[in-house]
């Protein structure tokens, strides 16, 4: 099963080991084992998870070094994407997992331990809840997003963790041109800077991805992100 997987992370031009096989083989394996009891996928066949959730999650690796990387903060990580496949591909890596769900949480904890992965760790709750927390606010170079929002909206959740000269980078799909254009002043209000915005198709899929790199240029002001419910009720 994992000759697949190194193929696809060899085009990736990501260097592969049997240990790093064997945890995605182990990750995939609790994914459908926990998917039968809780809503975390609606994708377990094989061919697709690696295609549609560990490619696609490590697909970044084109477009970004990775190993200039050190800090990670995964928001709204559902059953771990992007966060656990960058964490196996590169273990350098220092990463925090957040999700609202409690019982996402618990998986992901579970595939942490058995995984026996360091330096990741999982936090609940609602991201403008941590983005205050002095430990989590303006502490990582990069943050990631797969959650399916608005981009005005996902920066308000994730450019304030964000250190000056960091970057968030959210995965999204389809056309977003103009989505792109009418987040530029909630970026700015936010700190940021939309720098370019590299389009693909994952091989192999009909799946059209975008990753937009916004870079951190000054700090967030103290009033962001707003109140819980706030920026998906009012976008910037």
């Amino acid at each position: 099963m994992s000759e697949m997987l190194k193929n696809r992370m060899d085009r990736l031009q990501i260097e592969t080991n049997e240990n790093m096989l064997e945890q995605f083989d182990l990750f995939y394996h609790l994914l459908v084992e926990w998917n039968k009891v809780m809503n975390l996928t609606g994708i377990t066949e094989y061919e697709e998870v690696v295609e549609k959730h560990f490619a696609d999650s490590l697909s970044l690796a084109r477009f970004l070094d990775l190993n200039k990387i050190h800090t990670v903060i995964d928001v709204g990580t559902g059953a771990g994407f992007p966060g656990i496949p960058l964490k196996i591909a590169f273990p350098h890596l220092k990463v925090v997992l957040l999700d609202s769900l409690n019982k996402r949480i618990n998986f992901l904890n579970e595939v942490i331990a058995k995984l026996d992965l360091k330096e990741i760790h999982t936090i609940h709750g609602r991201a403008e809840e941590y983005a205050r927390k002095p430990e989590y606010r303006e502490q990582f170079d990069l943050c990631v997003s797969r959650a399916v929002a608005n981009l005005s909206v996902l920066s308000e959740y994730c450019i304030p963790y964000i250190r000056i000269g960091g970057i968030f980078i959210p995965y999204k799909s389809g056309e977003i041109d103009e989505e792109v254009a009418a987040s530029s002043k909630a970026v700015d209000i936010l700190g940021g800077q939309i720098d370019h915005v590299e389009k693909f198709q994952l091989p192999d899929t009909d799946i059209h991805r975008s990753f937009v790199f916004i870079n951190k240029i000054k700090n967030t002001q103290k009033k962001y992100p707003r109140k819980a419910g706030t920026p998906a009720k009012e976008p910037l």
